[in-house]
């Protein structure tokens, strides 16, 4: 295959290198970064191509073109999706990831947190790469309702944020699959309406109506209900995180961390009025 025209690097990635290569076809190239696993988000090339590759013809993800590797890196050449990142109108990233976790699921994908058991378990890790303050402060914070694994597991994308999402022709697509698992369909849900990954990547957090917009337009009823009872746990796994990043050099993750804290306050306090 033969590429033509101009290279220009592509801004919004946290993780890795991407550029736009126009010409015919326009293609997006994307070089992963060797550094340190991050204790959340994978960064798995493997992953993505298998997902792109499953995906092909679904509208869901863009278009694999190849793959390689070059003096160590392993890099993703995918047609370019001609969009936005998205902004508004949550029902139809709703719609998206119920189409998704309804897909027929990768079963060579790594398993992903499955109950409240396994969150609980993912974010005592996460903390316990962070200062005994930031631990203590979250840990008083910690929810108590135990909410059982779910029976059939569903490829997740694992990293729904709006700078994933891009917006074209009336519809809406998820790039970067560099993390999915297969698992619990409300942890896409989780991340999405994440007051943190919202403020991070689309500059404000969701309104309770839009969250609420959101909730009625995914398919599932019986998932909706599921993510409303994990939520606890999928906010203070979050707080963790954010936690981690922002002692580890990410001074913007600092204010996500008080987004969620904010979160599991108010649901604290709402649950000891009604007690």
């Amino acid at each position: 295959m033969q590429l033509t025209g101009a290279i220009v690097p592509m801004q919004g990635g946290r993780s890795n290198h991407v550029w736009r290569l126009l010409g015919e076809p326009d293609c997006v190239l994307k070089v992963f970064e060797a550094r340190a696993s991050n204790p959340m988000f994978a960064n798995d090339a493997g992953r993505e191509v298998a997902c792109l590759t499953r995906l092909a013809g679904s509208g869901m993800a863009p278009e694999l073109v190849t793959h390689g590797s070059f003096e160590g890196y392993a890099w993703v050449l995918y047609r370019h999706l001609s969009g936005s990142p998205w902004t508004q109108g949550p029902d139809i990233v709703a719609q998206l990831l119920g189409r998704l976790h309804a897909c027929d699921p990768l079963t060579d994908l790594p398993l992903g947190c499955n109950g409240s058991q396994d969150q609980r378990d993912h974010a005592l890790r996460i903390l316990a790469g962070c200062s005994d303050a930031v631990r203590y402060r979250l840990l008083a914070l910690r929810p108590d309702q135990q909410v059982a694994p779910v029976a059939r597991r569903v490829l997740v994308h694992g990293d729904p944020v709006p700078g994933n999402l891009v917006a074209h022709d009336g519809t809406v697509s998820l790039i970067d699959w560099q993390c999915p698992v297969l698992g619990d369909p409300a942890e896409d849900i989780g991340i999405f309406l994440s007051p943190a990954m919202q403020h991070l990547y689309r500059g404000d957090v969701l309104s309770s109506a839009e969250v609420e917009g959101f909730l009625s337009a995914y398919p599932d009823p019986d998932v909706v209900h599921r993510y409303r009872l994990l939520a606890p746990w999928l906010h203070w796994r979050m707080a963790a995180y954010c936690a981690w990043r922002a002692e580890h050099g990410k001074s913007d993750y600092a204010e996500a961390l008080e987004l969620e804290v904010a979160v599991l306050e108010d649901q604290r306090s709402r649950a000891a009025r009604t007690a």
